[in-house]
């Protein structure tokens, strides 16, 4: 079910869709098309499935692939970068499009995650949760978010989330997820990850006490993506 976002949205402001109860691979496949179209645009779904999306990079061999599809997990392959995430019902996903001569692009997109993330930055402040883009911990090799390379978002000195892009001749594809739950038995058996440095270095919007269900909150994630765009 697709809603757009009003309340609360600034006078200028782009209408952002909400996509709830989204099939991970669907969800890929939305921000692919948005990537083709190659304008303005931005969009936040919940998810509604559990899956393992892999970047674009990983090798078909992967273990954790093998792990992930025998714990009964789809795999989806995004064209973006980083290794493998968890997905989960309930997580929040985000989606910013820019045209490639969008002067907010700029040379420096490989490492705007802060610039290119403010709108979800003013989505957790506006919830009281103060958050921050970091360089990525090299924790894991197989886990995206614990991975060596790129941003991650952290609470303290936990980490929350992350962005992944793909630049085309055309436009910049900047997506990124908040996870809702976390499994981490599940995330331990799948991606192998070192009780020390990492699983214990996982947070999520549910263990930061968030009050509104995910689809409240992915409402409030449109209203300040529309912001930043519109600011910007």
């Amino acid at each position: 079910m697709t809603r757009v976002a009003e309340e609360g949205v600034p006078s200028g402001a782009p209408a952002i869709p909400v996509d709830v109860g989204i099939r991970c691979v669907e969800n890929v496949r939305a921000d692919e098309a948005m990537l083709r179209r190659a304008v303005v645009g931005a969009r936040v779904a919940v998810l509604g499935d559990i899956a393992v999306s892999v970047g674009v990079g990983v090798a078909p061999s992967a273990a954790f692939l093998d792990r992930a599809r025998r714990a009964g997990c789809s795999v989806v392959r995004r064209t973006t970068g980083g290794s493998g995430l968890l997905h989960a019902p309930g997580d929040l996903t985000w989606t910013v499009v820019l045209p490639r001569r969008d002067p907010r692009v700029g040379r420096s997109y490989v490492t705007a995650y802060e610039r290119l993330g403010t709108g979800v930055l003013r989505f957790l402040e506006a919830s009281g949760v103060r958050a921050q883009w970091v360089p990525a911990s090299g924790d894991s090799p197989s886990y995206c978010t614990l991975g060596p390379r790129g941003f991650v978002l952290t609470v303290g000195d936990r980490i929350l989330g992350g962005a992944a892009q793909h630049l085309t001749q055309d436009a910049l594809l900047h997506h990124g997820i908040l996870p809702w739950t976390l499994d981490r038995p599940l995330l331990h058996r799948i991606f192998d990850l070192p009780a020390t440095g990492g699983v214990g270095r996982l947070t999520c919007l549910g263990e930061l006490g968030l009050p509104d269900p995910p689809e409240r909150q992915a409402e409030g994630l449109a209203r300040a993506l529309a912001e930043q765009l519109r600011r910007e």
